[in-house]
């Protein structure tokens, strides 16, 4: 019966779009109309509203609709929907503000002498729109206005033109900001915590252990970081369309003829470029540049943009008495640069103006701040009296924002209903039950939304088909793929759906503007050219994954809140690039052993001097730790060809038995039930006795060796992983006893400061009351718990005030005395190895790059671009599963 209604689900769901119905009341629709039929089916005939649901009941599935409305609107933690209408804002007041049209007319001009010149420009065009506005139908229908008209007058072909101008439209979904990202961030995101729960799982099950190592944690994907991993991509498609349209212009010249541009190349013209295109350029380098550098959230740069878009089209809009119209934007961007030059570098602490100059800096930048606020209320004002542009954005935006946002609650409805049913399993079984692994379930999800993109929008796609699938693709350790780059694979295949017939909306766009002697068979014929492209670009994207992950790692590792390089997930890609350092600069590192050894620090105490001597060993031993990691590393896989497939195969084996056993003992639960009906505890019954002799017959499927060569592979697996603790534990102990007294030698200021009061209250023990004398001591305890490493003398002055409360003065007096002499002994031996500081110092900047590198506090620019390539490349773990 749950089948049944899950078919049903599907089924209304289909018939309610077809007929034209909302796709935000479609959705939500389809799974209240069936759910409802289920529980009263439920009720009618077997007693129980739940009993025709696989997964809870209508009671949960609407308590999971309340959860879902209140993590859309309410849960403070799901920031990433607020980009959105911060970004339709920004789009659709840009449309209005007319930049196409700018934009189209210069690019045109200077890229018509160029074979296919007119056809680049309208691909360039479409990219910085993307950029910028990101909306598909006003592109579109702006570029079928202004370029097709002018292509076709210079003898264009038909079909290139309207293909070009479609797909150039179409880039807006894929080239940031775009809302599909912001959309399949947030899809991911939950996809991504519910892959984490399902392959700590399958962890458990397959080797016992109860914690998962972090380096095999499944990456999460946030707005920001499909941004990053989009633009890339988006822009080799850029290259594809440019190249397809010049190698056509330079094999059929007829089909993209140049265009001469008949006026001089002068000041006025390179003018009139620089003013369509620097102002979009300058908007997108705010916007994705911000982004980039880390210097703002996507929710912040979706601010920056709407207030850009603003200012741009407060001097933009037609008016009558244009004279005071740039006044607005010029007081906006010599406000920013005032800003620059008054912060210089350093941030203005507006709680602490107590550095010399602050206040001063504090000032300009608060005259700065209220100079831009002037001008964006100015431009805002008179984009609210030109045409009353302003309301008429902030509604556009409202109503589509609600429309987005119905569309995610419904689609949340739907997909707990399809859940409810036991959808998620089927797909489930039917993806692991296909062969090739992951690549062979990855190249079906994709075949299947492409064809959806046929039929269905971009966003129900999105809100649909990626929470039930993205899960099951994301918890697959065989190829481990980020939620960035699965994301954009997903963005670049729904990008598809406007170009295919035959419901493709960039189609209908553009024959609603084209003249009517190109025909829908021209523009059909075009579109499906660039589709082609299109998968071209997506495959271009899947092969190379460092083109999706490669920004949004580097990003990640060079921003502010950046994990130092001891981060556990790092130490995949850490130790070979530290391993290639020790290699390139052995004879560095051999130097920083030869100048440790000449230090005569016999001064040092027992215990210090001790820990000096293993640390000058245990530079050159490092070369033998690594050697020992290699050693590991290379019988791992020696041994794994013949083993892979074995362990891959055998886990499939046993993953299957066990799913049929958490089958078998919930047909036990329905079989023993008394609200189950007899011929409900006979079907169970049935069930469980197929399902049993299927799970005997897969377990003896189970090779009889399976123990002993996994085992083997287990030993191997241990002796790399000691290798590497010992490894990770040598180069700390060895970077840290150098480090550690280079630090120590830049206390002795420190120490004498504290002498003083020292022996002041040594002098005043037993004269003076101890509430005279507690505060002072406690203000030298904190003194001198901020010097580094003096705890010992910290301790014996606290231990005189413990004392002196109790009366004890005599062993006040010798814990005093004990402080002291230990910070006397510590000022002699530390003030002799300040003079050998330099040398120490020199040292430890020689291992800094290579024995050091898991202790600096940040990976430098070159060594993040290292990890972040390596990181970029998707690794195999499914034996370690």
């Amino acid at each position: 019966m749950e089948l049944l209604f899950l078919l049903l689900l599907i089924v209304v769901m289909i018939g309610a779009l077809s007929s034209g119905f909302p796709v935000a009341f479609a959705l939500p629709g389809a799974a209240v109309v069936t759910i409802g039929l289920a529980a009263a089916a439920g009720y009618i005939f077997a007693g129980d509203p739940s009993a025709y649901f696989v997964i809870d009941g209508p009671i949960q599935w609407l308590s999971a609709g309340v959860t879902n409305f209140r993590g859309i609107y309410w849960e403070v933690e799901r920031d990433t929907l607020i980009a959105i209408p911060l970004f339709i804002f920004m789009g659709i007041m840009l449309q209005r503000s007319k930049i196409a049209e700018d934009l189209l007319v210069a690019m045109g001009r200077l890229f018509g002498p160029v074979p296919g010149g007119l056809g680049i420009s309208v691909v360039f065009v479409g990219a910085l729109l993307a950029a910028t506005t990101g909306i598909v139908g006003a592109t579109v229908v702006a570029m079928g206005l202004i370029s097709l008209p002018a292509m076709l007058r210079n003898g264009y072909s038909k079909s290139l033109a309207t293909g070009t101008i479609c797909a150039s439209g179409t880039l807006g979904q894929i080239i940031p900001p775009s809302i599909v990202l912001i959309i399949l961030a947030d899809q991911l995101a939950s996809a991504a915590d519910q892959a984490a729960t399902i392959r700590q799982a399958n962890y458990k099950a397959a080797t016992g252990e109860f914690n998962m190592p972090a380096d095999f944690a499944i990456t999460s994907a946030s707005a920001g970081d499909m941004f990053l991993g989009a633009f890339l991509p988006g822009l080799v498609l850029v290259g594809l369309y440019m190249a397809y349209i010049l190698i056509t212009a330079l094999i059929n010249p007829k089909s993209a003829p140049p265009v001469p541009y008949e006026g001089k190349y002068d000041g006025k013209f390179w003018g009139s470029i620089f003013l369509a295109l620097i102002p979009p350029l300058a908007l997108i380098f705010a916007v994705l540049g911000s982004i980039i550098l880390g210097v703002a959230t996507v929710n912040q740069a979706g601010a920056i943009g709407a207030v850009g878009a603003i200012v741009m089209a407060g001097y933009r809009l037609p008016a009558e008495g244009q004279k005071l119209r740039y006044i607005p934007a010029i007081l906006a961007i010599g406000a920013i640069v005032a800003i620059a030059i008054v912060r210089g570098g350093n941030e203005i602490n507006i709680k602490n103006l107590t550095a010399p100059g602050e206040t001063t800096r504090a000032g300009l930048a608060m005259i700065a701040v209220i100079v831009m606020l002037i001008a964006v209320a100015w431009s805002a004002w008179r984009t609210l009296k030109l045409e009353n542009t302003l309301f008429e954005v902030m509604v556009e935006t409202a109503k589509t924002t609600s429309m987005v946002f119905i569309i995610l609650i419904g689609a949340a409805m739907l997909t707990a209903a399809f859940r409810g049913f036991g959808g998620e399993e089927l797909v489930r079984e039917f993806l692991h039950g296909l062969p090739g692994g992951f690549w062979g379930q990855f190249l079906v999800v994709m075949l299947v939304i492409f064809v959806l993109g046929f039929f269905l929008d971009f966003i129900e796609i999105a809100v649909v088909v990626v929470p039930i699938v993205a899960p099951i693709l994301l918890a697959d350790p065989q190829a481990n793929v980020t939620a960035v780059w699965l994301g954009v694979m997903i963005g670049m295949n729904i990008q598809t759906s406007f170009l295919t017939p035959p419901f493709g909306f960039a189609l209908f766009y553009l024959r609603g503007v084209a003249p009517p002697d190109v025909r829908t068979t021209d523009i059909y014929k075009g579109a499906s050219i660039f589709i082609g492209l299109q998968l071209v670009g997506l495959a271009i994207a899947g092969f190379f994954p460092p083109l999706v992950n490669y920004l949004p790692a580097k990003t990640a590792l060079t921003s502010e809140t950046a994990p130092p390089p001891v981060n556990p997930r790092l130490q995949q890609c850490l130790e070979p690039y530290v391993f290639e350092q020790l290699a390139l600069n052995q004879a560095q590192v051999t130097a920083a052993a030869n100048k440790a050894k000449a230090l005569n620090l016999s001064y040092l105490p027992d215990n210090e001097l001790s820990g000096w001597n293993k640390s000058v060993a245990g530079i050159e031993a490092t070369y033998a730790k690594v050697d020992a990691v290699n050693q590991a590393v290379a019988d791992i896989d020696a041994f794994t060809p013949d083993y892979a497939d074995y362990h891959r195969a055998t886990r499939a084996l046993q993953l299957e038995a066990a799913e049929l056993k958490a089958e078998i003992k919930d047909l036990k639960k329905t079989a023993s039930s008394r609200y189950s009906t007899d011929a409900d505890k006979a079907a169970a019954e049935s069930r469980i006795a197929a399902a049993e002799a299927r799970a005997t017959e897969i377990e003896s499927l189970i090779p009889a060796d399976w123990k002993s060569r996994n085992g083997e592979f287990k030993k191997l697996k241990i002796a790399e992983n000691r290798a590497r603790m010992d490894y990770r534990r040598h180069v700390d102990n060895t970077y840290n006893g150098i480090a550690d007294l280079s630090q120590k030698a830049g206390t002795v200021e420190a120490l004498k400061s504290i002498s003083a009061p020292l022996n002041d209250l040594e002098r005043r023990l037993g004269r003076v009351t101890y509430d005279e004398l507690e505060p002072e001591m406690q203000a030298l305890e904190s003194q001198i718990g901020e010097i580094y490493e003096a705890s010992d003398i910290r301790n014996a002055l606290a231990e005189s005030r413990r004392s002196l409360k109790k009366d004890d003065l005599p062993k006040a007096n010798a814990a005093m005395a004990e402080s002291i002499a230990t910070l006397n002994a510590m000022v002699d031996w530390r003030s002799k190895l300040l003079a050998d500081r330099s040398a120490l110092s020199e040292i430890e900047q020689m291992l800094a790059g290579n024995i050091g590198l898991r202790m600096q506090d940040k990976l430098s620019e070159p060594q993040a671009e290292a990890i972040a390539s390596c990181m970029s490349h998707h690794k195999d773990l499914s034996l370690d599963f």
